[in-house]
């Protein structure tokens, strides 16, 4: 972070004065950031440390940045790709579910910041240290699996806005490599300090707005229709099918890590209660608006597609692939021609939801496994993982449609089947006093959070479900499945159950030294 990014008044001091007030850490101990890199966050009344401050605009602007970083994951081209299906097939008539999906994420999201800001070490390392090294191991090796396929379809997606753009001329294997560069890129921005990345993200964000709000003036869909489709809720069972992939897209496993690991970009004194309570607050605010942006633009896709094409011959087939045709085929040139705004739209969510992956990779690795490899080291080695497989689905698919839709399925099935081992650990950690101190949620909280994620496992179950049946062909085949679903079932059970009977290992020790001795 830079000298002069790093004082603002009421709100931060020079790296300087910071190295100095901030305990030296473990040279063997991963952290999410270190003190040269966090964003200070200093209170010029320290009087009651149990006190939370008075709201301040300036302090409010600080902790403006987490949030927005962590709604790319709503905006990624796996979710615009359920939106345009959800209009087209089913109208406006699923608005209603989308809106509710944004919220239940938020909730989740909101606890994953909780974690993070009230225990100072996020969700990959929480799990590292409560959960046995089998346990720990496949935890791991879950989170991976779910973000090399969400980073597979976010390459694509971008490499199929490069070859709009370029009009062809670019091949979907020339936009992977082009994609691949921008691990190198976010490492170069990640020198210039935090600010300078979440900058780069607020332009990539306020493209993709600008971009889908210029399509909805374009189309111009209905009012009247829209707002029916946000307040008035509706399903027919010809649309459970989007619907549950409505909800399905909302909950990316990466995600859930992501955000509780992104919060600690700001230093917090987490021996003060009052400034931890204020961390909370901020944060909630900051996300709240975040998504409710990601929803808006969701909002402007779906639309787009319900007024073009619901009802239509086109309506089946439409897919991330050929939806720019569609459109341009549909609503011509204009000033600009409406392809190449779709274009634009899609490479700014594909850009920005790749290097957010770089991110959440780079904390999943260190967080599980406490690597001491430098961050460009591990970049590299969580881009190349999902690069390679990309590459070779980029050749293999470069000219079907269809098997491009086809894969897009299965990856949705990928990161559906890794939901559990997110979701479970979060709520079982956040719940707990000895991992959580004051800061534990309460039991009313919890039976809703345990509410929405018993839901979203289930939506995701009926999925799993239905892709199995229509798609699970031969003895060989089923028994495989079968034989996975079991093992699969009997981890998820052991998770729950574990979760009532944590042992205090280090929390116990650390929530001692931090509310018995605030003072030191």
């Amino acid at each position: 972070m830079n000298a002069s990014e790093s004082r603002e008044e009421n709100g931060s001091i020079d790296n300087d004065e910071a190295n100095r007030l901030l305990p030296s850490s473990s040279s063997d101990e991963e952290t999410a950031f270190d003190s040269r890199e966090k964003i200070m966050i200093v209170d010029t009344d320290s009087s009651d440390v149990d006190q939370v401050p008075p709201f301040s605009w300036k302090k409010l602007w600080l902790f403006t940045g987490p949030g927005f970083l962590m709604s790319i994951a709503f905006l990624d081209p796996g979710n615009l790709e359920g939106d345009l299906q959800s209009g087209a097939i089913a109208g406006y008539s699923l608005l209603w579910l989308l809106m509710w999906a944004t919220i239940m994420g938020l909730l989740i999201q909101l606890l994953s910041a909780r974690v993070g800001v009230a225990t100072g070490r996020h969700l990959a390392e929480l799990c590292r240290d409560e959960y046995p090294n089998w346990a720990r191991l496949v935890l791991w090796f879950m989170a991976e699996v779910a973000l090399i396929g969400a980073d597979i379809q976010e390459v694509i997606g971008s490499a199929i806005a490069i070859q709009i753009l370029s009009h062809g001329v670019l091949p979907l294997w020339a936009g992977v490599v082009i994609t691949a560069s921008d691990c190198f890129v976010f490492l170069f921005l990640e020198n210039y300090g935090v600010r300078k990345l979440e900058a780069v993200f607020a332009v990539l964000i306020a493209t993709m707005a600008l971009s889908f709000a210029w399509m909805f003036g374009d189309t111009q869909p209905s009012w009247k229709e829209l707002s029916l489709g946000i307040l008035v809720p509706r399903l027919s069972s010809r649309t459970i099918r989007q619907a549950v992939g409505v909800v399905g897209c909302v909950i990316m496993p990466h995600n859930v890590f992501l955000h509780s690991a992104l919060v600690q970009s700001r230093d917090i004194d987490p021996n003060k209660k009052g400034r931890v309570q204020e961390a909370l607050n901020y944060y909630s605010i900051e996300s709240s608006v975040a998504l409710l942006v990601s929803f808006i633009i969701n909002l402007f896709v779906t639309t787009v597609f319900a007024k073009g094409f619901y009802g239509t011959e086109q309506a089946n087939s439409i897919g991330l692939v050929n939806a720019g045709q569609y459109l341009q085929e549909k609503y011509g040139g204009g000033y600009l021609p409406i392809l190449y705004i779709w274009g634009i739209g899609l490479l700014a969510a594909g850009q920005s939801s790749t290097i957010t992956g770089t991110y959440a990779g780079q904390f999943i690795m260190g967080g599980f496994l406490n690597l001491p490899l430098k961050k460009w080291l591990r970049a590299l080695i969580t881009r190349s993982c999902a690069i390679v497989p990309t590459m070779i689905v980029a050749l293999v698919f470069n000219t079907s449609e269809a098997s491009l839709d086809i894969l897009n399925e299965w990856l949705n099935v990928l990161q559906s089947i890794q939901i559990p081992f997110a979701l479970i650990p979060l709520l079982t950690l956040v719940s707990k006093e000895r991992v959580m101190g004051d800061f534990k949620i309460g039991p009313l909280l919890e039976r809703l959070a345990w509410t929405v994620a018993a839901l979203v496992i289930v939506i995701n179950g009926y999925l799993l479900l239905d892709f199995f049946v229509s798609e699970v062909k031969g003895m060989l085949f089923g028994f495989l499945v079968c034989t996975g679903t079991a093992g699969y079932v009997a981890f998820i059970i052991y998770l729950v159950t574990r979760g009532s009977d944590l042992p205090s290992t280090w929390f116990s020790l650390e929530m001692s030294k931090r509310y018995t001795n605030p003072g030191n």
